[in-house]
């Protein structure tokens, strides 16, 4: 899709509420924060930011394959540490590849709602990953997305591409410091996964208490693809919802939810759909929650369009007090 369309359907999904979850004022958020000054390693980071990073489990100075850090809405740190794999912030990879036009906005629809076309309408910001044909990583990928100022409305757009034969490990950190409690995180997130290629994805995520969260996720695998992706919820927070869609589009793809929840407060709607699109393909889906305050609602929805596909959903939950 060229840029002025993108642009155009999210100009007209402006308003545009979401299908689940609360709604949220956009218009009550900053857009814009104080640009951040780019590091040349982990280790000259803000003391403030690595703490953070460590509280969900990202030691961004410990042994990986690259790194990526967004401290608001800036990328600081976007730095591979293996030839095969490409770590380069968003806005630099689309200057750089013309090739990103086949990906950009192709598994997450810019007018989807209000929260992907305010993405869409803003410069882009996020991760840009690929795994080159054949290489297997052995040590992570690490990332930090880092929303460090009150009030803001932090954006992210990432992409990730792991080619044919391809190994990749990520594991993403989003966090807020102890001195901000309200703001707005946004990240669109498109996975692309070829042909034996095998993905593990975990994200954790803490936050201030009256902070509101929507990732808006779209992920394709191939044939002989999997991915694992894997969610942990361990801090209040005000608001999240999120349902990502993944399409099992070639023989033999696998995908596995896994994510885990303890709530005390706030509004926790998550998810996971799967469309199992080709023979031999199976999916799971395993939501395990603890409650002692707040709601949670585990959505899930496996959709078998062809003979042979095989999918599990199972959520289990614990509730601790009559204030869940």
């Amino acid at each position: 899709m060229h840029v002025s369309g993108i642009e155009d359907k999210a100009r007209k999904a402006r308003d545009k509420k979401a299908a689940y979850g609360t709604d949220v004022d956009l218009e009550s958020y900053e857009s814009e924060a104080r640009p951040q000054e780019a590091v040349a390693d982990a280790k000259d980071l803000p003391n403030v930011v690595k703490k953070a990073a460590l509280d969900v489990g990202v030691k961004l100075d410990a042994e990986s394959s690259g790194a990526y850090v967004q401290m608001d809405q800036t990328p600081v740190i976007a730095k591979s540490l293996y030839e095969g794999v490409e770590i380069m912030d968003m806005a630099s990879a689309i200057e750089k590849y013309d090739f990103l036009q086949d990906y950009w906005w192709k598994l997450v629809a810019p007018d989807a709602d209000k929260y992907t076309a305010d993405v869409a309408a803003a410069p882009p910001a996020g991760y840009f990953i690929r795994a080159k044909k054949g290489m297997k990583t052995v040590f992570p990928v690490k990332s930090c997305l880092y929303l460090g100022s009150s009030n803001l409305n932090q954006r992210v757009h990432n992409v990730i591409i792991a080619e044919e034969g391809s190994e990749l490990h990520v594991i993403t950190g989003c966090t807020t410091p102890a001195h901000v409690q309200r703001g707005l995180h946004i990240g669109v997130s498109e996975f692309f996964i070829q042909k034996n290629a095998k993905v593990s994805f975990t994200m954790v995520h803490s936050w201030g208490k009256e902070v509101e969260v929507r990732p808006r996720t779209g992920i394709t695998i191939g044939e002989g693809g999997s991915l694992s992706n894997n969610y942990i919820l361990l801090k209040p927070v005000k608001t999240i919802q999120t349902f990502p869609t993944a399409t099992l589009a070639g023989r033999g793809a696998v995908a596995s939810f896994n994510s885990v929840i303890y709530s005390t407060m706030g509004n926790i709607d998550i998810g996971s759909n799967v469309n199992l699109n080709a023979p031999e393909t199976s999916a799971e889906s395993i939501s395990r929650v603890v409650s002692v305050g707040g709601e949670v609602i585990a959505r899930g929805r496996m959709t078998g369009r062809v003979p042979g596909a095989r999918a599990h959903l199972e959520c289990v939950g614990l509730l601790l007090s009559d204030k869940g």
